[in-house]
């Protein structure tokens, strides 16, 4: 093994980046940090019908807002090799695989099997109708290799299958998460590590990936684990010593069941779609199956680094806490000064097309008023609607008993004129009220009679947010343009 912690991150690039692989890459991430190792980014992409260069990019692109920067691997913006035990990307290895599976063939640890999957579904049914739980007999595992390199020069097709039946032991590790944990060598039979067409199947390309690329740990989820038994056998085949292993608890949604799609967002873009901030998901995410020696919650990175130990990860599944999350994530966005609140908002308030004043001074009240409000940067959507002059609409239906009262006219035109008699371009909240209770004395008006028709006025709709907290933020000439718009509605 390696003196040097060289920890990776493999994905295989067939969609955006799963929230369970976040805290994978995580996990890896600050424990290379606090060990002062390496952390790698490995691109497992040999399923050509799934792997498309997309994905990678959406993949790289998630981990670089999560800020996991790795030390070797795939560049996040070239997607050339980055460090000295590339290619990083399995697709670009094939030579290397074929080269150690010869390896395994001459030294008689591996064969070529050129049978048929008739051949092979065949004795399965066999197995199944005598009740037996066999595994596969192949007749090649014995033929002599000037043999089966004349049937493949021949063009036949064969793959290349790992024996197993002289290995009669138990394989024990001692897993860092789950403790001591043995495998009989009869679980498995003999399997692939070629396919005919040359392809690696998983377990043989990530031996030979972590064996060359001198990775000494391997965290990993727990669904792993069965591959354990068939990469330990490759290892001793190889000659290789095997790293230490540590199986982490899977991320389940709150009905215990694996955390998939019909939970709601999985993906880290989803996440970040929704306005969610990267170091809260860093940090809700490490307390998925980990928990802080000082018993925190809210932590930085520089924490998650300090604090970190295998010996704190927890073998049992990790419930994602959505209710949680929101909250934590309400945490870290209040904690931001006002004009960084604003800067998050901004590419939501772009996707509605909302408009509002270039002015840092507005912006900072504005954050003030409805940051308390706010769990993620997307609920500034609806909170900050009524304040663009491009979203101002007058529901009619919702709005037409309120405006078909006697009393709406008289109101709307004195609330029209006392904004333009207003000395200033904005009010502040005790000159609203101020206005609001001149008009009920000077109309007689008071109740929903009073304050409905303005609400109107103000964002189309007789029910909605507070106005003493909105109309402030609101220049007088917005004011003045929206009570015309209804008061042409109540005049038809």
């Amino acid at each position: 093994m390696s003196e040097e912690i060289r920890v990776r991150f493999a994905p295989s690039p067939t969609g955006y980046l799963h929230v369970g692989g976040a805290r994978t890459a995580l996990y890896n991430f600050i424990f290379a940090r606090q060990q002062k190792g390496k952390f790698i980014l490995r691109v497992e992409d040999t399923d050509q019908a799934r792997s498309t260069e997309e994905a990678l990019k959406m993949q790289i692109e998630d981990l670089t807002w999560l800020g996991l920067k790795w030390d070797e691997g795939v560049d996040p913006v070239t997607l050339k090799d980055i460090g000295p035990h590339g290619p990083y990307r399995q697709s670009q290895r094939l030579p290397i695989y074929k080269k150690h599976a010869e390896e395994l063939i001459q030294k008689g640890l591996a064969y070529y099997c050129f049978m048929t999957d008739a051949e092979i579904e065949a004795q399965k049914a066999q197995s199944q109708a005598e009740g037996s739980h066999a595994h596969l007999e192949s007749p090649y595992q014995d033929m002599p290799l000037e043999t089966a390199l004349a049937k493949l020069a021949a063009g036949e097709k064969a793959v290349v299958r790992f024996k197993t039946k002289h290995l009669k032991k138990d394989y024990v590790f001692q897993d860092l998460v789950r403790g001591e944990i043995k495998f009989p060598s009869d679980m498995v039979g003999d399997f692939v590590l070629l396919r005919s067409d040359g392809m690696p199947v998983y377990n043989f390309c990530c031996v030979v990936d972590d064996g060359l690329m001198k990775i000494s740990h391997v965290l990993r989820a727990e669904e792993h684990l069965p591959n354990t038994l068939r990469q330990l056998m490759i290892y001793e085949g190889l000659g290789w010593s095997a790293p230490e292993f540590g199986h982490i608890s899977l991320v389940l949604g709150e009905d215990r069941q694996k955390l998939s799609k019909r939970h709601g967002a999985t993906s880290c873009n989803e996440y970040k779609n929704q306005g969610y901030m990267p170091q809260a998901l860093k940090n809700f995410v490490a307390l998925c199956g980990w928990s802080s020696p000082e018993g925190k919650e809210i932590m930085s990175e520089e924490e998650m680094i300090s604090q970190f130990g295998v010996d704190r990860l927890n073998p049992a599944g990790a419930i994602f806490d959505a209710v949680k999350f929101k909250w934590m994530n309400s945490v870290y966005l209040r904690a931001l000064p006002d004009l960084e609140i604003w800067k998050g908002c901004e590419p939501f308030f772009k996707r509605e097309a909302f408009e509002f004043p270039q002015n840092t001074e507005w912006q900072q009240k504005a954050i003030q008023v409805f940051k308390v409000k706010m769990e993620t940067f997307q609920d500034a959507i609806e909170l900050f609607r009524p304040l663009s002059q491009t979203s101002f609409v007058i529901h009619e239906e919702e709005s037409k008993e309120a405006l078909a009262w006697e009393s709406s006219p008289v109101v709307l035109n004195a609330w029209k004129q006392m904004i333009e008699a207003h000395p200033s371009d904005f009010l502040t909240e005790a000159e609203f009220e101020q206005i609001q209770d001149a008009i009920k004395n000077q109309t007689g008006t008071k109740g929903k009679n009073l304050f409905m028709p303005i609400r109107v006025a103000v964002i189309g709709k007789p029910h909605g947010a507070e106005l003493k907290i909105l109309v402030p933020l609101m220049h007088k000439k917005m004011l003045l343009e929206r009570a015309n718009q209804v008061l042409a509605k109540v005049a038809k």
